[in-house]
């Protein structure tokens, strides 16, 4: 999932508090680097997890609305197609996401008003009420509503942004980067994998790993060498 574009991004920011760090230690700084690395990583997972949970809070809505002492018609036959979804079904017992929610302890149970927003939102958009009233009952239409409602919703979310933020400074500047390899993974998810699905990994492979290490600590080790090029080019 990592690609080079946020390795070269991350760098940028590591050896920017590199020079800032008065006691300017290599080996403590790629920590960081790869750590920062990771909290990217972290950041997908728990925006997979975000769709989960509005699937859960839309059920928890009608579970609510039968239990009134005097529901509507509307409310004890309410339409399931939303919470029924297939590929929130098989993307909540995915086995990586449920390694991570284990392993991180990370959910977005904390967060009910936010995600209670966010489905109002979705709940008055076009996309749902077109869903909710079509008749197309697959695997594809349920999966392509979720990579329309995350364009539209999650995508470009500031209220989502602040509240990443706070969460971990790491995420400043990743959501934008993350957000196109969500909008990937659905993509690629497919009904015959069911839980066995995979999700994008950390690093493509050893060689990317190698890369971000390497790239930093030229950058760091040739520094003199770069600031001359700067100045030579500058005049």
């Amino acid at each position: 999932m990592i690609n080079r574009v946020l390795i070269r991004l991350k760098i940028i920011q590591i050896v920017y508090a590199y020079y800032q760090n008065g006691s300017k230690n290599l080996d403590s700084a790629e920590k960081e680097l790869f750590y920062s690395l990771s909290k990217a990583y972290d950041l997908y997972n728990y925006l997979l997890m975000l769709m989960v949970a509005l699937t859960n809070y839309a059920q928890k809505r009608i579970d609510a609305a039968k239990s009134k002492l005097a529901p509507t018609a509307a409310e004890l036959y309410p339409n399931m197609r939303f919470v029924e979804n297939k590929f929130i079904a098989q993307l909540e017992v995915n086995k990586q996401l449920a390694d991570f929610a284990a392993n991180q302890k990370r959910t977005w149970d904390n967060e009910d008003d936010f995600v209670k927003r966010l489905f109002e939102k979705i709940v008055e958009s076009d996309i749902y009420k077109e869903y909710m009233a079509s008749e197309d009952k697959s695997y594809e239409c349920d999966r392509e509503l979720w990579r329309k409602l995350y364009k539209t919703f999650i995508f470009n979310n500031e209220e989502l942004d602040s509240l990443l933020e706070d969460q971990s400074l790491y995420w400043n500047d990743d959501k934008e980067i993350v957000d196109t390899f969500v909008l990937k993974t659905i993509k690629r998810f497919d009904e015959k994998n069911g839980a066995n699905q995979m999700l994008l990994p950390e690093f493509k492979d050893e060689e990317d790993r190698e890369f971000a290490r390497r790239l930093f600590r030229r950058s760091i080790l040739n520094s003199d060498y770069y600031r001359h090029l700067i100045s030579e080019n500058i005049r």
